[in-house]
């Protein structure tokens, strides 16, 4: 086989990750690797429409799957995305369907539009999905009424990717790539990397292009160079 198709196969995009790379990545229900750490957050998005209140927050950390989460939810319901800023027209929108508002704590958002969006979505019978990487106690809130319907909101935590669930990112981040290394490897970096899906598919993608310049193989000596340079604690022993 040639090193141009060889190269077409090692850089096929990811398909089943629970969140949006940098690449294309599939975002359907079918394609989300599901472990503890999602498990609350899977099983509120898979229970729509029935949830236990009509406004959602999914916080986690950054990479932790909450885009996915979210791309499932709006395929699922229909949802429209917002954001709610003065002279939006938000509240609007939600009264004529399901709304979703991403990254709120990094957007911002107006606390009068947002409270009439909520109002909204409970008077109207349509529902908010809105996702974060704190907790609403820690949003800048400075209207009583909005803190209020927060404190009413269901929040949903998606903690931060245990070893079970890097393990199978990364063996699927190499086999998408058409490339399959040891499991003492991959436990190896799991062991070594930030606690964080997007480490893994940073890590992934330097190892693969760094064998390709080079000609060579994956070996643990490679991965404790790319560790280290992205600021892994990785000896090469």
């Amino acid at each position: 086989m040639t090193d141009a198709k060889n190269a077409d196969l090692r850089w096929k995009p990811a398909e089943q990750l629970p969140l949006a790379f940098t690449h294309d990545a599939a975002s359907g229900r079918d394609d989300l690797l599901v472990a503890d750490p999602l498990s609350a957050a899977v099983k509120i998005v898979d229970s729509w429409p029935h949830w236990p209140s009509p406004v959602v927050i999914l916080a986690g950390p950054v990479g932790s799957g909450k885009s996915h989460l979210a791309s499932i939810w709006r395929e699922r319901s229909g949802a429209i995305a917002i954001h709610p800023q003065a002279g939006s027209g938000a509240a609007v929108v939600a009264a004529n369907g399901p709304v979703i508002f991403e990254d709120v704590d990094r957007l911002g958002f107006d606390d009068t539009e947002l409270f009439h969006v909520i109002n909204s979505v409970r008077e109207n019978g349509t529902g908010l999905l809105m996702s974060s990487r704190l907790w609403p106690m820690s949003w800048p809130v400075t209207l009583p009424d909005l803190r209020s319907r927060l404190k009413a909101a269901t929040v949903v935590e998606i903690g931060e990717p245990d070893e079970e669930l890097l393990s199978q990112v990364i063996v699927k981040l190499f086999a998408d790539r058409q490339l399959y290394i040891d499991d003492k490897l991959v436990l190896y970096i799991v062991n070594r990397m930030e606690r964080s899906l997007n480490a893994a598919q940073l890590i992934v993608d330097r190892l693969d292009r760094l064998a390709l310049g080079r000609g060579t193989r994956i070996t643990r000596i490679l991965a404790a160079e790319v560790l280290n340079e992205l600021g892994n604690s990785a000896p090469a022993d």
